[in-house]
């Protein structure tokens, strides 16, 4: 009963993984058929006869070096085979070396060079490793070279096998998948700050406001930033991955992979101010439903730079996504929003006598915050016009118009749905 119930539940992963990201469904088909041609090494007589028990290496250096992007496969097989290469040399000298110190020397000559060494990262760990194999296994074999050349050729089979199958047969870039992530990234800020605009910032009337307050948790919105907050590792993974890759769909050799580190670190600069707008969600919803009116130049002047920031935020997504030099206004409206909330800001010199001074201390910090959030745009919009000029994206006239139209009419759209009740101030 417990295995079959255990047998279900590893399907249902294995079935939400394949949903998720169909791509890990084929990785484990191209690990497959590469494990299954290396291991004609054992089961093809003639290359049986020439490689012998050595030809496990082959299989052991597919297990290991296979990663799910070209990059990772490329770089784990580059380092593998010179560690292997330089190691295996300089075992074959370090065993010549103690041969000359006599039989009582030896051992400890090979003892000393072995743990002398220590471990740094995966192409000294395989150096060690060979160094340790060639150099020990030479105490108690006298065909020494022969072992060296074995294991060279063995491993050098496999990566070979790895490369080949990982770039020809679906291959998945991880300079691909840096460049879709940090769109991603940007687009889920977008999507924050939108829904939060329209849900805790928009004008509406009591009853309305007040059925929109309490439904705070059934609004997906509200978390879908937090990706972004911890995906530094990723972003550094794929940076170092997508180096070692060759020419790809529009990414040249030498793309510059580290801009999009400073774009993704921006980006994560946004999502913590994010999350501060996203703790004052509750203070504004309670004091919605007490029936307290915010003053209204504030919150329209804080409604508008919250959409007007989702607007920016999602057209510099579409320029990263189709790597498109973006619009020369496209952050127009944000920095307009920006400045007509300093100025209210500014010319606020006195709190309404139905207002509690708590509360409109959450609506200062949240203009604080937004203003701040408009500085980080313009900070990757920056930083992505530098990315854009190195790399030479273009736009056609037609498209530039088409992404224009769409986004004046989401402005306008925006803009309509405000209606400002009686003001209070």
């Amino acid at each position: 009963m417990k295995m079959g119930i255990a047998i279900r539940d590893k399907m249902k992963m294995i079935k939400k993984m394949g949903e998720d990201d169909p791509r890990r469904i084929t990785h484990s088909l191209k690990v497959g058929v590469s494990i299954t041609l290396v291991s004609l090494l054992y089961y093809f007589r003639p290359l049986y006869e020439g490689f012998g028990q050595a030809g496990m290496w082959a299989i052991l250096t597919v297990v290991v070096v296979f990663e799910f992007t070209v990059g990772g496969t490329l770089s784990k097989s580059i380092n593998r085979g010179f560690a292997t290469l330089m190691a295996g040399a300089l075992g074959v000298g370090a065993e010549y070396l103690a041969d000359l110190t006599g039989k009582d020397g030896e051992p400890i000559i090979l003892g000393f060079l072995v743990f002398f060494l220590k471990k740094y990262d995966y192409g000294v760990m395989i150096f060690i490793l060979t160094f340790a194999l060639v150099a020990v296994s030479g105490c108690r074999i006298d065909q020494i070279l022969q072992l060296a050349h074995q294991r060279l050729s063995t491993i050098l089979i496999g990566c070979a096998t790895c490369i080949v199958v990982s770039v020809f047969v679906c291959p998945v870039w991880a300079g691909q998948d840096l460049h879709n992530l940090i769109a991603s990234n940007i687009q889920k800020l977008a999507s924050f700050l939108e829904g939060y605009g329209e849900e805790f910032l928009a004008i509406r009337g009591d009853e309305e406001s007040e059925k929109c307050c309490t439904e705070k948790e059934e609004k997906p919105f509200l978390r879908i930033y937090e990706s972004v907050l911890h995906s530094k590792p990723t972003e550094e993974s794929l940076t170092n991955f997508a180096w070692w890759e060759p020419c790809h769909g529009r990414f040249r050799f030498g793309h510059p992979w580290d801009m999009y580190l400073k774009i993704g670190t921006l980006a994560r600069e946004c999502a913590y101010l994010i999350e501060t707008l996203n703790a004052s969600a509750d203070s504004i919803s309670q004091t919605k439903m007490r029936g307290t009116n915010f003053p209204v130049q504030i919150q329209e002047s804080c409604f508008k730079m919250c959409m007007e920031s989702s607007l920016a935020l999602r057209e510099l997504s579409n320029s990263i996504t189709t790597m498109t030099i973006p619009s020369p206004t496209g952050l127009d409206g944000c920095k307009e929003a920006g400045e007509r909330l300093r100025i209210v800001l500014g010319e606020l010199s006195s709190i309404p006598e139905n207002v509690d001074l708590r509360d409109i201390m959450q609506l200062l910090v949240v203009s604080s915050v937004l203003i701040d959030i408009g500085d980080c745009i313009n900070k990757i919009s920056v930083t992505f016009n530098e990315l854009s000029t190195k790399e030479g994206f273009e736009k056609t006239e037609s498209e530039l118009g088409d992404k224009a139209k769409w986004f004046a009419h989401f402005r306008a759209f925006h803009r309509g749905s405000v209606k400002p009740s009686v003001d209070v101030c």
